[in-house]
Protein backbone atom coordinates (compact mmCIF):
# COMPACT_ATOMS: atom_id res chain seq x y z
CA UNK A 1 0.00 0.00 0.00
CA UNK A 2 2.76 2.46 0.98
CA UNK A 3 4.62 1.67 -2.22
CA UNK A 4 1.49 2.39 -4.26
CA UNK A 5 1.01 5.75 -2.51
CA UNK A 6 4.62 6.76 -3.20
CA UNK A 7 4.24 5.68 -6.83
CA UNK A 8 1.07 7.75 -7.20
CA UNK A 9 2.78 10.74 -5.59
CA UNK A 10 5.71 10.37 -7.98
CA UNK A 11 3.35 10.21 -10.98
CA UNK A 12 1.45 13.22 -9.68
CA UNK A 13 4.64 15.27 -9.39
CA UNK A 14 5.68 14.23 -12.88
CA UNK A 15 2.30 15.29 -14.26
CA UNK A 16 2.57 18.66 -12.54
CA UNK A 17 6.10 19.17 -13.84
CA UNK A 18 4.97 18.25 -17.36
CA UNK A 19 2.12 20.78 -17.21
CA UNK A 20 4.52 23.49 -16.00
CA UNK A 21 7.01 22.72 -18.78
CA UNK A 22 4.29 22.79 -21.44
CA UNK A 23 2.89 26.04 -20.06
CA UNK A 24 6.30 27.67 -20.12
CA UNK A 25 6.92 26.44 -23.68
CA UNK A 26 3.58 27.81 -24.90
CA UNK A 27 4.22 31.12 -23.15
CA UNK A 28 7.62 31.45 -24.88
CA UNK A 29 6.10 30.52 -28.25
CA UNK A 30 3.34 33.10 -27.81
CA UNK A 31 5.84 35.77 -26.86
CA UNK A 32 8.01 34.99 -29.87
CA UNK A 33 5.13 34.69 -32.40
CA UNK A 34 4.54 37.83 -34.45
CA UNK A 35 1.32 39.64 -33.59
CA UNK A 36 -0.99 40.11 -36.56
CA UNK A 37 -1.92 43.78 -37.06
CA UNK A 38 -5.45 44.68 -36.05
CA UNK A 39 -6.29 45.87 -39.56
CA UNK A 40 -5.63 42.37 -40.94
CA UNK A 41 -7.98 40.80 -38.43
CA UNK A 42 -10.60 43.36 -39.41
CA UNK A 43 -10.18 42.77 -43.16
CA UNK A 44 -10.21 38.98 -42.81
CA UNK A 45 -13.31 39.08 -40.63
CA UNK A 46 -15.08 41.40 -43.05
CA UNK A 47 -14.28 39.13 -46.00
CA UNK A 48 -15.23 35.95 -44.16
CA UNK A 49 -18.58 37.27 -42.95
CA UNK A 50 -19.61 39.39 -45.94
CA UNK A 51 -18.41 37.58 -49.07
CA UNK A 52 -20.79 34.63 -49.36
CA UNK A 53 -20.72 33.11 -52.82
CA UNK A 54 -19.79 29.64 -54.16
CA UNK A 55 -17.55 30.96 -56.96
CA UNK A 56 -16.11 34.27 -55.77
CA UNK A 57 -16.68 34.31 -52.05
CA UNK A 58 -14.24 34.25 -49.13
CA UNK A 59 -12.48 31.00 -50.12
CA UNK A 60 -11.67 32.50 -53.54
CA UNK A 61 -10.04 35.48 -51.81
CA UNK A 62 -7.93 33.17 -49.66
CA UNK A 63 -6.81 31.19 -52.71
CA UNK A 64 -5.92 34.37 -54.61
CA UNK A 65 -3.77 35.58 -51.71
CA UNK A 66 -1.95 32.28 -51.30
CA UNK A 67 -1.44 31.75 -55.03
CA UNK A 68 -0.25 35.31 -55.68
CA UNK A 69 2.43 34.91 -53.01
CA UNK A 70 3.44 31.46 -54.30
CA UNK A 71 3.79 32.71 -57.89
CA UNK A 72 5.86 35.70 -56.82
CA UNK A 73 8.11 33.51 -54.70
CA UNK A 74 8.65 31.16 -57.65
CA UNK A 75 9.66 34.16 -59.77
CA UNK A 76 11.88 35.55 -56.97
CA UNK A 77 9.75 38.69 -56.82
CA UNK A 78 9.22 40.42 -53.50
CA UNK A 79 5.69 41.58 -52.80
CA UNK A 80 4.56 44.05 -50.15
CA UNK A 81 2.51 41.64 -48.07
CA UNK A 82 0.28 44.39 -46.67
CA UNK A 83 -0.75 45.39 -50.19
CA UNK A 84 -1.31 41.89 -51.55
CA UNK A 85 -3.20 40.82 -48.42
CA UNK A 86 -5.61 43.75 -48.50
CA UNK A 87 -6.07 43.58 -52.28
CA UNK A 88 -6.59 39.81 -52.40
CA UNK A 89 -9.04 39.64 -49.52
CA UNK A 90 -11.08 42.64 -50.71
CA UNK A 91 -10.75 42.45 -54.50
CA UNK A 92 -14.33 41.29 -55.13
CA UNK A 93 -16.01 43.56 -52.59
CA UNK A 94 -17.61 45.55 -55.41
CA UNK A 95 -19.73 42.53 -56.29
CA UNK A 96 -21.37 42.22 -52.88
CA UNK A 97 -24.04 44.28 -51.12
CA UNK A 98 -24.05 46.90 -49.78
CA UNK A 99 -21.09 47.98 -51.92
CA UNK A 100 -22.21 46.67 -55.34
CA UNK A 101 -23.56 49.19 -57.85
CA UNK A 102 -25.75 47.99 -60.73
CA UNK A 103 -24.26 48.48 -64.20
CA UNK A 104 -20.84 49.43 -62.82
CA UNK A 105 -17.80 47.15 -63.03
CA UNK A 106 -17.12 45.55 -59.66
CA UNK A 107 -13.39 46.22 -60.05
CA UNK A 108 -13.89 49.99 -60.22
CA UNK A 109 -16.54 49.94 -57.50
CA UNK A 110 -14.31 47.86 -55.25
CA UNK A 111 -11.28 50.10 -55.73
CA UNK A 112 -13.27 53.03 -54.36
CA UNK A 113 -15.12 51.08 -51.68
CA UNK A 114 -11.97 49.88 -49.91
CA UNK A 115 -10.66 53.38 -49.14
CA UNK A 116 -12.91 54.15 -46.14
CA UNK A 117 -12.82 50.53 -45.00
CA UNK A 118 -9.03 50.35 -44.87
CA UNK A 119 -8.78 53.83 -43.32
CA UNK A 120 -11.16 52.74 -40.56
CA UNK A 121 -9.17 49.54 -40.06
CA UNK A 122 -5.89 51.43 -39.64
CA UNK A 123 -4.26 50.28 -42.87
CA UNK A 124 -1.08 52.21 -43.83
CA UNK A 125 -2.46 55.07 -45.93
CA UNK A 126 0.66 55.34 -48.08
CA UNK A 127 -0.11 51.86 -49.45
CA UNK A 128 -3.78 52.48 -50.27
CA UNK A 129 -3.21 53.56 -53.89
CA UNK A 130 -1.38 50.31 -54.67
CA UNK A 131 -4.23 48.27 -53.18
CA UNK A 132 -6.77 50.20 -55.22
CA UNK A 133 -4.73 49.73 -58.39
CA UNK A 134 -4.49 45.97 -57.84
CA UNK A 135 -8.24 45.68 -57.22
CA UNK A 136 -9.05 47.81 -60.27
CA UNK A 137 -7.10 45.49 -62.59
CA UNK A 138 -7.53 42.07 -61.02
CA UNK A 139 -9.59 40.56 -63.87
CA UNK A 140 -7.67 38.91 -66.69
CA UNK A 141 -9.07 41.38 -69.25
CA UNK A 142 -7.28 44.33 -67.66
CA UNK A 143 -3.63 45.42 -67.57
CA UNK A 144 -2.08 45.52 -64.08
CA UNK A 145 0.78 47.82 -63.09
CA UNK A 146 3.13 46.95 -60.23
CA UNK A 147 4.11 43.60 -58.73
CA UNK A 148 1.17 43.19 -56.35
CA UNK A 149 -1.30 44.04 -59.12
CA UNK A 150 0.38 41.63 -61.57
CA UNK A 151 0.39 38.67 -59.20
CA UNK A 152 -3.17 39.26 -57.98
CA UNK A 153 -4.27 39.52 -61.62
CA UNK A 154 -2.56 36.22 -62.46
CA UNK A 155 -3.80 34.39 -59.37
CA UNK A 156 -7.35 35.52 -60.07
CA UNK A 157 -7.11 34.43 -63.72
CA UNK A 158 -5.70 31.02 -62.82
CA UNK A 159 -8.59 30.38 -60.46
CA UNK A 160 -10.81 30.06 -63.56
CA UNK A 161 -8.73 27.18 -64.92
CA UNK A 162 -8.03 23.62 -63.78
CA UNK A 163 -10.25 21.57 -61.52
CA UNK A 164 -10.92 24.58 -59.32
CA UNK A 165 -12.21 26.50 -62.33
CA UNK A 166 -14.60 23.68 -63.18
CA UNK A 167 -15.79 23.52 -59.57
CA UNK A 168 -16.42 27.27 -59.49
CA UNK A 169 -18.38 27.33 -62.75
CA UNK A 170 -20.53 24.31 -61.94
CA UNK A 171 -21.30 25.77 -58.51
CA UNK A 172 -23.28 28.45 -60.37
CA UNK A 173 -25.60 26.04 -62.18
CA UNK A 174 -29.25 26.64 -61.27
CA UNK A 175 -30.51 23.55 -59.41
CA UNK A 176 -34.06 24.40 -60.51
CA UNK A 177 -33.15 23.98 -64.18
CA UNK A 178 -32.89 27.67 -65.06
CA UNK A 179 -29.82 29.60 -66.16
CA UNK A 180 -26.98 29.07 -65.95
CA UNK A 181 -27.25 25.44 -67.00
CA UNK A 182 -24.55 22.78 -67.09
CA UNK A 183 -24.14 23.56 -70.78
CA UNK A 184 -23.61 27.23 -69.90
CA UNK A 185 -20.89 26.22 -67.45
CA UNK A 186 -19.14 24.16 -70.13
CA UNK A 187 -19.34 27.05 -72.61
CA UNK A 188 -17.82 29.42 -70.05
CA UNK A 189 -15.00 26.99 -69.27
CA UNK A 190 -14.25 26.59 -72.98
CA UNK A 191 -14.09 30.38 -73.29
CA UNK A 192 -11.70 30.62 -70.35
CA UNK A 193 -9.50 27.93 -71.88
CA UNK A 194 -9.11 30.12 -74.95
CA UNK A 195 -9.02 33.60 -73.40
CA UNK A 196 -7.30 33.32 -70.02
CA UNK A 197 -3.86 31.74 -70.68
CA UNK A 198 -2.67 34.49 -73.09
CA UNK A 199 -3.54 37.08 -70.43
CA UNK A 200 -1.44 35.53 -67.65
CA UNK A 201 1.65 37.72 -67.38
CA UNK A 202 4.15 36.32 -64.88
CA UNK A 203 6.60 33.50 -65.74
CA UNK A 204 5.35 31.28 -62.91
CA UNK A 205 1.76 32.14 -63.79
CA UNK A 206 2.23 31.16 -67.43
CA UNK A 207 3.74 27.82 -66.44
CA UNK A 208 0.80 27.11 -64.14
CA UNK A 209 -1.67 28.28 -66.79
CA UNK A 210 -0.31 25.62 -69.12
CA UNK A 211 -0.74 22.88 -66.50
CA UNK A 212 -4.20 24.02 -65.43
CA UNK A 213 -5.37 24.35 -69.03
CA UNK A 214 -4.31 20.78 -69.65
CA UNK A 215 -6.08 19.72 -66.47
CA UNK A 216 -9.29 21.49 -67.49
CA UNK A 217 -9.16 20.03 -71.01
CA UNK A 218 -8.89 16.53 -69.56
CA UNK A 219 -11.85 17.24 -67.30
CA UNK A 220 -13.99 18.45 -70.20
CA UNK A 221 -12.96 15.49 -72.35
CA UNK A 222 -13.94 13.09 -69.59
CA UNK A 223 -17.20 14.93 -69.01
CA UNK A 224 -18.03 14.72 -72.70
CA UNK A 225 -17.29 11.01 -72.88
CA UNK A 226 -19.61 10.34 -69.94
CA UNK A 227 -22.50 12.52 -71.15
CA UNK A 228 -22.92 11.64 -74.85
CA UNK A 229 -20.68 14.55 -75.91
CA UNK A 230 -22.37 16.81 -73.34
CA UNK A 231 -25.85 16.17 -74.78
CA UNK A 232 -26.93 14.38 -71.60
CA UNK A 233 -25.41 16.93 -69.25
Amino acid sequence: MLQNIRLAQRHGLLAIMLVLILSATLARASAQAPTEPAWRLYVRHLAETSFKHPAWGYSHSVRDYDLARALAAADHVTLDDDIIFAAAYLHDIGGFPPWAKPKEDHQDVGAEAVAPILAHAGFPKEKLAAVQGAIRTHMYTRDPVGPEAVYLHDADALDWLGDIGAARLFSLVDPAGGRPTGQDAVSALQKYLKDVPPRVLSPAGRALAFRRSDELERFLDGLGSESDKLKAL
